[in-house]
């Protein structure tokens, strides 16, 4: 959640810290700092509040060296104050470590420690690192490399995490256990960072640590080795996208910028893996589990906020598709099962950063219990790709924006394809597979329709955003959709709304319905349309507002809607995507409108890799 980075080379170190951290910005956080280390030793500044504060800091400090690490912190443990923030150090002030995670056995350690006459300053379980590896450092004479491989044995929980060492100069050690840390390899100069988008500006040949394994940093080059001391040699990857994928230009948010690229992001994610005359898809991340994919009847999909919503969409589309049975579990409770898998399931685990701390602790609770592994993330190398047996990747970029949206869609159209594909080979017609691989190539153009309608969906926005509640309703495929259309409007606006599938409002939700209640009621003309019209009568009954998100030329719909949203008439299985964008738009403009940092939204983080 927090964000690393760190530099060895022969440039100034601080300039390129500071840059790496604002590129991590959207991990969400409440207080930064840095160490540098040059010939007259390691200087530390650390400041609560954004990275200008910091900035600022520096700006007044002269703070020379080649060498250094910074870090950007979510506040776990202790409140936001400069003492909490990182790096953290030992009793002398010569070690200094930065971390992601959370280390669960910090209290006892630290009564431990402080029994040896170790002094702590902060309230952080962080702080027990730099004390472990000085311990480990004074009592044996160890290397910093030993001492920090010793002192990991003694801690349980996850890090990834950086050190520096003023008694050690010119190395950098970085290490991981369910956290992540990508090395950068430059010309003559190396990086870590928990985030590939804090160094691309600079390389663009990344190394990925897996877990308990460390590496040494030097201008002579790097090290990787496991915890027990066994060698590691990877070959570094090449990242696909340009360093001006993750810069708004000219945007005012991240946000706004990733919406209005869906249509080119759907196209990267379905680009050739569509054939069009034989009505099926190609998706060779399947392959080595194709025979596997052939007699399993029982798929279970696994994931958290807003993938999950795309699970449940995706439920749906299997369902509708494929003769297998489906069920959609929150990753964050299905560990706590009492699991008993048939010999032919399989688990689908969805992480926009293939990091998500929940989703791989059910990934792994799955392969324990014997199903075949499944993934389907974003970011090319992450832990969720290694560890599955096969997978899709999204192909969408970059997404900055905290609040998902170009992934999301482009997870509904590979959540389509996956099923098309299972199902041409098992009942469906090649004539249903040509109709909806038609369907999907046109998909983008009818995206890029919507967002040509953005100023009508700001005045709709204009017109809403005073209201402090909202009812989002859908039926079958766009239930899930309601359900995501309120989790935007909550994260980004801090609106109160509740997504509910239409059926149930008169089991509960109508007695909220009055004037100063709007209902979001997603009608297009598919097959549940006259039973979501009945919805709408009855809200409007009850004098609560309506908008509706309807299709192009349903001129009947305006006598029940205050605001109309349209939407392009599209094959069923894509309608939620084209509800989607319009809904994503409208959250954006509400809290646009409500003065709230829409790419930031407070007390979240981009990528949640921990419990």
């Amino acid at each position: 959640m927090c964000g690393i980075v760190c530099y060895v080379g022969k440039r100034p170190a601080a300039p390129l810290l500071l840059d790496g951290l604002k590129r991590l910005e959207y991990r969400g956080y409440d207080s930064a700092g840095l160490a540098v280390q040059g010939d007259k030793g390691t200087r530390c500044i650390k400041s609560v509040g954004k990275i200008e504060e910091l900035q600022a800091k520096l700006n007044n400090e002269e703070l020379p060296g080649q060498i250094g690490i910074a870090h950007t912190r979510w506040a776990t443990h202790g409140k936001v104050t400069e003492e909490n923030a990182h790096p953290q150090t030992d009793d002398n002030g010569r070690i200094f470590v930065i971390h992601n995670g959370i280390i669960e056995n910090y209290q006892s350690l630290k009564e431990e420690l402080a029994g040896e006459g170790h002094k702590f300053k902060s309230q952080t379980d962080t702080e027990v690192l730099p004390h472990l590896i000085e311990r480990e450092m004074s009592k044996n004479g160890n290397s910093l490399r030993d001492a920090v491989r010793k002192a990991l044995r003694k801690v349980d929980g996850t890090f990834g995490m950086c050190i520096l060492s003023s008694d050690h100069p010119g190395q950098v050690i970085v290490a991981r256990r369910g956290s992540p840390i990508v090395i950068g390899v430059g010309s003559d100069e190396y990086f870590a960072a928990s985030d590939v988008s804090a160094l691309r500006r600079y390389t663009d040949q990344v190394i990925y640590l897996e877990d308990n394994e460390m590496a040494v940093l030097t201008l002579e080059g790097f090290e990787m080795s496991t915890f027990q001391n066994e060698r590691v040699a990877r070959s570094a990857e090449t990242v696909e996208w340009e360093p001006d994928a993750a810069e708004k230009q000219g945007y005012p948010h991240f946000m706004l910028k990733e919406i209005f690229e869906q249509p080119e992001t759907l196209k990267n994610a379905l680009r050739g893996r569509l054939v069009p005359g034989e009505g099926v898809p190609k998706l060779g991340g399947l392959v080595p589990v194709w025979e596997k994919l052939m007699v399993c009847r029982h798929l279970i999909i696994v994931s958290c906020g807003t993938s999950y919503f795309a699970g449940l969409v995706g439920r749906y589309v299997f369902e509708e598709l494929t003769d297998m049975l489906v069920e959609v579990e929150l990753a964050s409770e299905f560990r706590y099962r009492s699991l008993n898998f048939r010999p032919d399931t399989a688990v689908l685990a969805i992480s926009q950063s293939g990091e998500t701390a929940d989703t791989l602790a059910a990934l792994r609770e799955a392969r324990r219990k014997g199903a075949t592994l499944l993934g389907m993330v974003n970011v090319v190398g992450s832990t969720i790709a290694r560890e599955t047996d096969a997978g899709i990747y999204i192909h969408a970029g970059p997404e900055i924006g905290v609040a998902s949206t170009k992934v999301f869609t482009a997870q509904l159209a590979l959540l389509t394809c996956m099923a098309l594909l299972i199902g041409r080979h098992q009942r469906l017609p090649v004539t249903y597979g040509i109709e909806l691989i038609k369907a999907l190539e046109d998909l983008p153009a009818k995206v890029a329709r919507v967002l040509r309608r953005a100023d009508r969906i700001e005045a709709a926005a204009q017109k809403f955003h005073k209201y402090d509640n909202f009812l989002f309703l859908g039926r079958r495929y766009l239930f899930p959709i309601a359900l995501e259309g309120a989790l935007k409007l909550k994260e980004i606006s801090y609106i109160h709304a509740e997504g509910y599938a239409a059926g149930e409002m008169k089991h509960g939700p109508i007695a909220l319905i009055d004037e100063n209640f709007p209902t979001v009621a997603l009608v297009p003309r598919i097959a549940s349309y006259d039973k979501m019209v009945s919805n709408l009568q009855e809200v409007k009954t009850r004098n609560g507002p309506v908008i509706a998100v309807a299709t192009e030329g349903d001129d009947a719909i305006h006598e029940l809607a205050d605001e109309i949203i349209t939407i392009p008439e599209s094959h069923e299985l894509l309608t939620p995507i084209l509800a989607t964008v319009s809904l994503q738009l409208f959250a954006y403009y509400c809290a646009g409108y409500r003065g709230c940092e829409i790419d930031k939204p407070r007390n979240l983080a981009k990528s949640v890799t921990v419990e």
